[in-house]
Formats: C-alpha cells, sequence, structure tokens
C-alpha cells in the first residue's frame, strides 16, 4: 500500500474558521444568540471546546465574526437603496420594504444585528449595537443632505419601525404582514416628507 494514502486516513479534517462562521450564522440566526450554547456549536462544527477557544477566544468573539461576516454578505444593502436620483420619502419606503423581505426569510424570522441587540450577554450585545448604531448613523446622513430639520425623528422612525419589524418576524409575521406595516411607514413617510 503506498505510503501516502495510509497517512492520509485518519488525519481530522482541517478546520476553517470562515467556514465555522457560517455555519455558527445559521444557528444563531434560526435560534438567537442566548439559545445558542458553546457546545452547540462545537458540535455542528464538529470541533472540541478548547479548539473553538482558540479560534473565537469565546462565544461573543465569535458572534462578533458573525457579524462582520453578516454585514458583507446578507445586509440589506445600503447604498443601493438610499439614492440621490430618488426622493428621501422613496428610498426609505423601499428600505422598509426590503427590511420586511430579509426579516421573513430564514428559518426563525428577523434581523440578525436587531435581534442582538436584546441578547443577554452584554459583550455580544454591544457588538450587535454598534453595527446598529453605524446603520442609523446612514440612514440619519442620508436624510439629513435634503431634509436636515427632519433627520433625527425620520431616523428614529425609521429605527423602530425596523427593529418591529425584526421583532414580528421573529415571533412568526408572515412577509404579507411585513410588507403592510413596512407600506404604511412608507405612506407616513411621504407626508412627513413631501416637502
Amino acid at each position: 500500500m503506498p505510503t501516502n494514502i495510509s497517512r492520509s486516513r485518519g488525519r481530522p479534517r482541517r478546520f476553517d474558521p470562515d467556514e465555522a462562521v457560517a455555519t455558527a450564522q445559521q444557528l444563531f440566526r434560526a435560534r438567537g444568540y442566548d439559545a445558542v450554547s458553546v457546545s452547540d456549536v462545537t458540535a455542528a462544527l464538529g470541533i472540541n471546546p478548547p479548539s473553538f477557544y482558540a479560534a473565537f477566544g469565546n462565544k461573543a468573539g465569535l458572534y462578533a465574526r458573525i457579524l462582520d461576516r453578516w454585514v458583507n454578505t446578507e445586509a440589506i444593502p445600503f447604498a443601493d437603496i438610499l439614492r440621490s436620483d430618488r426622493t428621501v420619502a422613496t428610498c426609505l419606503a423601499a428600505l422598509l420594504e426590503e427590511a420586511a423581505r430579509r426579516y421573513a426569510a430564514g428559518p426563525a424570522g428577523g434581523c440578525l444585528v436587531l435581534e442582538g441587540t436584546r441578547c443577554t450577554d452584554r459583550a455580544a450585545r454591544e457588538a450587535a449595537l454598534a453595527f446598529n448604531l453605524a446603520a442609523e448613523e446612514v440612514i440619519r446622513h442620508y436624510v439629513a443632505a435634503r431634509h436636515p430639520e427632519d433627520a433625527e425623528r425620520v431616523t428614529d422612525f425609521v429605527s423602530t419601525t425596523m427593529s418591529g419589524l425584526s421583532a414580528k418576524a421573529r415571533n412568526g409575521h408572515d412577509l404579507d404582514q411585513l410588507l403592510a406595516t413596512a407600506r404604511l411607514a412608507g405612506l407616513a413617510l411621504g407626508q412627513v416628507l413631501s416637502a
């Protein structure tokens, strides 16, 4: 028997941290941060706890990596939606509808970031909050460019609506229900930003 074949037998599969983050992201998305334990993650990844801690430090460290991945792969594309060639109200309504569509998708619904802002782990909550605040700042800056006097209240309204859509999706609202809410909010934005 050739030696190169016998050496490959029994060799553990190489651990790929990026692949692990993608797999763990599915767990957190389906169950929420608080409901996923380190043993759930290690079982899903097929690794032992020391390997997990060596790669991620702790559960919150893994979650921070997941949030980085989420923002680069699955987050709402703000730059594509918040455009300068359309009215602010139109773009914000489109943003809310896109949020509704994304929050309704998946096994448990909701937004990974917004749901993370409500978890019990302080480090994970702060990581999610940082991403949430960054998104709010994008909205605020966009609104302020054409409606500076309305930027704060409109940003608060849009952010609150998105949080509500996420929570309702997590609680079982379907896409039609979420879109109805997003469209109603869009009508309100059209009234406020009609000038």
